[in-house]
């Protein structure tokens, strides 16, 4: 399957199919220099895919984890490819989750003002949320995407395969970004999340439903303006819970977590049924105060305010602008 994404003037197709991964200049354009971005958990043959059919593969390496979307790696990065002479007409691809894409898409955005940036993301998290939509940052003093800027990729492609190869915690931990377009916009994915028998039989239909409400948001908002909001459901404490926690929970984690504080007591109970289905934490030790000192740096403040999402019935969603202060009624 494909999906057309139109952001703007930019337009750039997302594939979904099995085994696409082994046909992948097929849908890149790899005659030409190309810095592969990929991190130390993603198996070796995912790699060498895509290096087998590269004309001048420049292969990158970074540690796996949230710690390496640092400034540090970003001028690593770009000091491997100007020590390797890559020019405007050259490209990047990134092999990986949502840290190694968020990473390499940035990479790409400013080394000469912007050059080719193509993603094959290798988790769920990243194939059904972060693949998507433009947005490519690093962090700065713990704080998560600070910096950075909206640059969509030339393509996108998702081989659901590679999940075979994913553990079980991370899988479901990707499963949680599923959740939260569901619940702010398609029963039916929740539903199908909530009684799956078998979440890999399942898993492209999810992929598929997901990020169908994901190009429509972007598309209709691409820059983050006014619905695109909604895809922050469950992150104004799902981010302050990860950088609490230092990254030791994965990021569907913290999350799933952040949703339960915008949701009224009956769907709080199905949201916690669901993710304790899946293994998934429902609870944080964070004090209220905590939560408030990290959410004053979140990038959805505006002055004194806040946009918050809330839902209150599958399917449906409200955006609300507070005042900063007032957000610890929901602490």
């Amino acid at each position: 399957m494909k999906l057309e994404i139109k952001m703007n003037s930019h337009q750039y197709d997302v594939v979904i199919e099995k085994n696409s991964l082994n046909e992948v200049n097929k849908y890149f354009d790899l005659s030409r220099k190309v810095l592969i971005l990929t991190d130390s958990g993603i198996p070796s043959e995912y790699v060498k895919k895509i290096v087998d059919v590269t004309k001048e593969p420049i292969v990158h390496v970074i540690e796996q984890g949230e710690a390496s979307k640092s400034f540090n790696n970003f001028e690593k990065i770009l000091d491997v490819m100007i020590e390797n002479r890559f020019s405007r007409s050259d490209c990047v691809v990134a092999c990986g989750g949502g840290v190694v894409g968020d990473l390499a898409g940035f990479v790409a955005s400013v080394y000469m003002r912007g050059i080719d940036f193509y993603n094959v993301p290798t988790t769920l998290l990243s194939q059904v949320d972060s693949s998507i939509g433009g947005k490519t940052a690093i962090d700065k003093l713990g704080y998560k995407n600070v910096v950075g800027a909206f640059y969509p990729p030339k393509k996108v492609l998702i081989d659901s395969n590679v999940l075979k190869t994913l553990d079980q915690r991370n899988l479901h931990a990707g499963l949680v970004e599923a959740l939260k377009m569901g619940l702010t916009c398609d029963k039916t994915l929740v539903d199908l999340i909530k009684e799956s028998n078998s979440l890999l039989e399942d898993i492209d239909e999810i992929i598929i439903k997901a990020l169908q409400v994901k190009k429509y948001v972007v598309e209709t908002d691409p820059y983050e303006q006014n619905i695109r909001k909604v895809l922050n459901f469950g992150h104004t404490v799902g981010h302050a819970v990860e950088a609490h926690q230092n990254y030791n929970l994965l990021h569907g984690e913290c999350v799933g977590i952040g949703m339960l504080y915008f949701v009224n007591d009956d769907l709080k109970q199905e949201i916690t049924t669901i993710l304790n289905k899946y293994n998934l934490p429902t609870t944080t030790d964070i004090s209220s105060d905590e939560l408030y000192n990290y959410i004053t740096l979140d990038k959805k403040r505006t002055n004194d305010d806040i946009s918050i999402v809330l839902v209150n019935k599958i399917g449906t969603y409200e955006i609300k602008k507070i005042k900063l202060t007032d957000i610890k009624q929901y602490l």
